[in-house]
């Protein structure tokens, strides 16, 4: 639960959980004389960045954080947020324990391929957050081990849509479902997910996993290519060396 105004729940490292706060404005409701001004109340989930920047994200029906996230100066943000710590004990804090444990149960039958199993789950997940992240990319994984391929491009899509999705504190899930796509055939859904992770950032590690799919869809000029920009921003990189040996390419002059 959330301690006073702008106290963490943990000390160790960014970010750092601040809970669920208020956000009170007066807005115009009604039209001509019938208007009047109301005031609204609406519930974010609060993040400390670092030492000076907050990031608040709604809370969605269910009461768990889901859409936009918003970066400002800490002292803007006690300003205007007020801490709510029973609504974030009574309401966020099981909505999350729930979702979080329908993650861990999707992951578990996604990881013995119990497939149906873990689709149901992810289902229940996104059932209580639609735009839920790990639970998109475990869905898209079960799609891809199925070999559905319309299914699979809807999820694709949500995961398109999002640059959350695209985050550093994804990269795992991120990496782990790019390899699925490639490794069940899906090799042009594969170009499309990470040539859309290129565009959030650079990334030598991007540029080797499209040369790994090029590879398997047989464009040997195209791996070599993506092999030399990952070995061009990263030269110590031994995987990408020895995969542009095997290729029989040369790395470019600088290299």
């Amino acid at each position: 639960m959330a301690r006073s105004r702008g106290a963490p729940v943990h000390d160790e490292q960014y970010p750092i959980i601040l809970g669920v706060y208020s956000l009170q404005q007066d807005a115009m409701v009604g039209i001509g004389g019938t208007a009047s001004q109301q005031r609204q109340v609406t519930y974010w989930y609060a993040r400390k960045l670092d030492a000076a920047t907050c990031e608040v994200q709604p809370l969605n029906v269910h009461h768990v954080p889901s859409g936009i996230r918003k970066n400002m100066e800490e002292l803007e943000f006690l300003r205007n947020y007020m801490p709510e710590p029973m609504y974030y004990k009574n309401h966020t804090v099981p909505a999350l324990a729930s979702l979080h444990r329908k993650l861990v149960e999707g992951e578990a039958c996604l990881a013995e391929l119990r497939l149906d199993d873990a689709e149901k789950a992810f289902i229940k997940a996104l059932m209580i957050d639609d735009l839920n992240v790990p639970a998109n990319f475990g869905l898209g994984e079960v799609y891809a081990e199925k070999k559905d391929a319309a299914r699979l491009r809807k999820v694709l899509n949500v995961l398109m849509g999002s640059d959350e999705a695209f985050l550093m504190e994804h990269r795992v899930r991120f990496n782990k479902f790019g390899i699925s796509l490639r490794k069940n055939g899906h090799f042009d859904d594969s170009l499309r997910f990470y040539h859309k992770a290129l565009e959030c950032r650079e990334d030598e590690h991007l540029h080797f996993n499209i040369a790994r799919v090029h590879f398997d869809k047989g464009d040997t000029g195209a791996c070599v290519q993506h092999l030399t920009k990952a070995l061009a921003m990263r030269p110590d990189f031994t995987e990408a060396q020895r995969f542009l040996t095997f290729c029989g390419g040369q790395a470019c002059p600088g290299v």
